[in-house]
């Protein structure tokens, strides 16, 4: 297992204990030693949306919609929290994108 998939594993039991300081904290050393592994930056984003940095956990869910431009659900993450922000327009646009991934993959 790579350091940044350990860090992110660490991380993400901080997560589930409530522990939402350090489940941030340790995210963002997974992203530091791979800034690409999508899985620590939407961890990121839940974790920063549960401690209320709405503006942060939309910035990581951007990234990880760049990195994972296919990936149904960073969309629909993504869109969530446009909307629970009160960027309507932008929720909507992510969650059409998202339906259309979703119909292209099923076929």
């Amino acid at each position: 297992m790579s350091e940044a998939r350990a860090l992110y594993k660490e991380a993400f039991g901080h997560y589930v204990a409530g522990e939402i300081s350090e489940a941030i904290a340790g995210y963002r050393k997974a992203i530091e030693a791979d800034d690409k592994l999508a899985i620590a930056w939407n961890g990121l984003a839940m974790a920063l949306d549960k401690q209320g940095d709405l503006d942060g956990a939309i910035e990581a869910g951007k990234t990880l919609v760049a990195l994972e431009p296919d990936d149904v659900l960073a969309h629909t993450s993504l869109s969530r929290l446009f909307q629970r922000k009160g960027m309507i327009p932008e929720a909507e646009d992510e969650q059409a994108l998202a339906a259309r991934l979703q119909m292209k993959q099923n076929g």
